[in-house]
């Protein structure tokens, strides 16, 4: 059995991992963190009764009782980096799927890895048609290399340009050829590596994402949407399962399917 322990299980995302973990054969749950419903039970808190697993506010002091294998993470951006290191030095790899992490905050990350001798995976999205709608990008970009794309998330999400839209920007990089004085237009909404991100929040949105590429005389749309947070299960049980023996910082689920 693969123990788990699932950080900010009261959330959104963290009651779905709670959910899919809870109907695994070779997965259990053995602790839930959070910073609200303190003291419930965690099954109960994510709709599907009684687990015996009682939410704690202490998160280096469960890693401790609990003694997990893998920690998930989907807390926030302010607290995700500080967790990921309490579980490195409890010898407990992490799988993140909280956004908001800075490439320097990658390279913090990598060196506490090379210190305490634990990994890390983190995916700025876990859904697999997501990833597969970037890498299908970064192979229409050879060719349609004007490009921007425009993520629309519910308001309640704390950072923006999401995670995807920002891993995405970065692969879409990776092979295109700027077109010429495409630098020199004036932004409008976020850029990342020449490319620009329009955010949109409002309620009654999930995730949503498109990639809208320009050529003569024609467009090209590639859009996901993901109307429900169970999406994202299969490719978080993916890196549960193969990210046990974890030593290194691995960033994006592409590098667990294969791209």
């Amino acid at each position: 059995m693969i123990k788990v322990l699932v950080c900010g299980a009261a959330g959104r995302m963290g009651k779905e991992v709670v959910k899919a973990i809870s109907q695994q054969e070779d997965l259990q749950l053995v602790g839930a963190v959070d910073v609200k419903d303190i003291g419930k039970d965690a099954g109960e808190v994510a709709g599907i009764g009684k687990l015996g697993i009682l939410i704690e506010a202490d998160l280096e002091e469960t890693l401790k009782k609990t003694a997990p294998d893998i920690m998930v993470d989907f807390t926030t951006p302010a607290s995700v980096k500080e967790n990921i290191r309490k579980a490195m030095m409890n010898k407990v790899v992490s799988v993140v799927g909280t956004t908001g992490l800075k490439p320097q905050d990658i390279d913090e990350l990598k060196e506490w890895a090379k210190e305490y001798g634990v990994g890390a995976f983190i995916a700025p999205n876990f859904s697999l048609g997501a990833n597969l709608m970037m890498q299908i990008a970064k192979q229409v970009v050879k060719y349609l290399p004007a490009v921007e794309i425009i993520e629309l998330h519910h308001d309640k999400k704390l950072d923006a340009p999401s995670g995807t839209a920002i891993r995405t920007a970065q692969l879409l990089s990776e092979g295109r050829e700027i077109p010429q004085g495409g630098e020199e237009q004036p932004s409008r909404g976020d850029t990342r590596w020449g490319i620009r991100i329009h955010s949109v929040r409002l309620p009654g949105l999930v995730a949503h994402q498109e990639i809208i590429f320009g050529g003569q005389g024609e467009t090209l749309t590639i859009r996901h949407d993901a109307p429900s947070r169970e999406c994202y299960m299969p490719g978080v049980l993916l890196a549960i399962r193969k990210c046990l023996n974890l030593k290194e910082v691995i960033v994006g689920l592409e590098k667990l399917l294969g791209f």
